[in-house]
């Protein structure tokens, strides 16, 4: 009996052994399939200092990418826990969306092609994974060059463009699309619906008042995005009202602060002003209260501005500054730097009483820029980099932006955030970029240093993300062969 019992509870006690070690056995099978199995991902930015576009707050996070999205973000994430076909050590680096700069311009006809498209990496250089283009005459190619760049057969920026600008009769800008009647209004728009452009950029120099607004009110019916120059034979409040999206640079801003903007209007209108004329008028009489409710009326209508003050600040001072030495005219083409001279000529021509009033006129629109951005009215950070804009330089001239607007009163992280953050709004492309959040697409630049503390920080690039694309801006700088070009920044 004695033994009976010790051979059943031997039998208990090795089935308890088998059970124990099948038990092992399983789990080891489903740790080495589930490690067998762990997720892979295009890009890993590890342990990288990511800010928040919408308020400034940092956290340390590990970025996952998957093709050309942000798939997760993640703290104290375990090395092993993953896999991905490139890792980035994030480790005291800061990351934030890819900078837009929200007015370019790729233009100059059939002869400057080759030169457009050379300056294409310039922006991916400098960060800037998105650009605005702002009208032209090489619509075409622009549609060439995208395709190029989703493909990645060149490298360059996102592409976004009015296509032909819209102006009157004998435009000031080659390509422009003709508006003289309500059916030349119709055309132009079903033209560019057809191509399809990303928005509506229309032109001041020779427009009507009566076609002016007549684009916005199809525009807008076209549920079209609009943005451009403004007639002065136009008051603001009209513009604004008719549903101008964008106003592009402060000279219309600076009209409907005027407590005598309807005056110079009607003086305007009888050809006893002209543009230039008016503004030293227009900057005794701007008047803070008429000023409050413009600003007002912009927020109200969702209506975004561009202050554009670098080129500003280059364009008042060619008369003292010689740029014949700037290191990037070596990397710009010939054809681009001739015709800087039309500008150049005007500026070395000048009497002493309009360089005075231009250099006034510009201090003003730094203080103008400053109370804007107080109203929170809704900034676009733009260079309005391209041919015929002398010394306005691809890439680096949106960073001068944001410098200028930092200069003018805004924090470091306002400034950004007229770069990506509002640019992203203002095209209504929000839900797919503009700021790092999971779903959106992965264009990205990753600082050496923390560009809240100092805004020149943006140009202190270590990569660039342009979807499942990483760039080291060291190579792309190299096609260029102009070493000086890149060693603008100091720690």
């Amino acid at each position: 009996m004695a033994t009976y019992q010790s051979l059943i509870t031997k039998n208990a006690t090795n089935l308890i052994i088998m059970r124990t070690f099948l038990y092992f056995f399983l789990a080891s099978i489903y740790v080495s399939c589930n490690y067998s199995k762990k997720e892979n991902y295009t890009i890993v930015i590890s342990n990288i200092n990511v800010i928040k576009i919408e308020d400034g707050t940092i956290t340390k996070q590990t970025v996952f990418i998957k093709d050309d999205s942000i798939h997760k973000l993640a703290i104290n994430v375990p090395p092993e826990s993953y896999t991905a076909d490139a890792k980035i050590d994030g480790t005291n680096k800061f990351l934030l969306p890819g900078f837009w700069d929200n007015h370019i311009h790729l233009r100059g006809g059939d002869s400057l092609i080759e030169e457009n498209e050379n300056l294409l990496p310039l922006f991916i250089a400098n960060g800037i994974t998105t650009v605005r283009d702002a009208g032209g005459d090489l619509t075409k190619n622009i549609l060439i060059w995208k395709k190029k760049i989703d493909n990645s057969q060149i490298i360059g920026p996102t592409i976004y463009t009015s296509g032909p600008k819209l102006d009157g009769d004998k435009a000031t800008w080659a390509g422009s699309l003709i508006i003289e009647s309500y059916n030349d209004v119709t055309k132009a728009l079903d033209s560019l619906q057809s191509i399809p452009t990303d928005f509506v950029k229309i032109y001041d120099s020779k427009i009507s008042k009566e076609n002016y607004l007549e684009i916005l009110k199809q525009a807008t019916q076209r549920n079209m995005i609009t943005s451009g120059h403004m007639p002065f034979t136009l008051e603001l409040q009209e513009a604004i009202h008719s549903g101008i999206g964008a106003i592009e640079h402060l000279y219309y801003i600076l009209k409907g602060c005027s407590s005598n903007e309807s005056k110079i209007t009607q003086a305007i209108i009888n050809k006893e002003l002209d543009f230039w004329g008016a503004m030293d008028g227009l900057i005794q009489t701007y008047n803070d209260s008429i000023a409050k409710q413009t600003f007002k009326s912009l927020n109200e209508h969702g209506t975004y501005v561009v202050p554009t003050l670098h080129i500003g600040n280059t364009l008042s001072y060619l008369d003292e500054i010689d740029h014949s030495k700037d290191p990037y005219l070596k990397i710009i083409g010939k054809g681009i730097i001739k015709t800087y001279d039309g500008r150049i000529k005007r500026a070395l021509n000048a009497t002493k009483g309009a360089i005075k009033s231009r250099k006034e006129l510009n201090i003003f629109f730094k203080k103008l820029t400053k109370s804007l951005q107080d109203a929170n009215v809704k900034l676009l950070a733009g260079s309005d980099s391209g041919a015929y804009n002398s010394f306005t330089y691809p890439g680096v001239s949106l960073h001068k932006e944001l410098e200028a607007m930092v200069t003018a009163g805004l924090s470091p992280l306002e400034a950004i955030q007229s770069s990506s953050y509002n640019g992203s709004k203002y095209l209504k492309k929000d839900a797919i970029s503009g700021s790092i959040e999971i779903g959106k697409l992965s264009d990205l630049v990753i600082l050496n240093s923390n560009p809240l503390e100092n805004i020149e920080r943006t140009r202190d690039i270590y990569r660039v993300i342009k979807g499942s694309q990483i760039y080291d801006p060291k190579e792309i700088e190299k096609q260029y062969d102009c070493i000086e070009c890149f060693t603008f920044f100091t720690n």
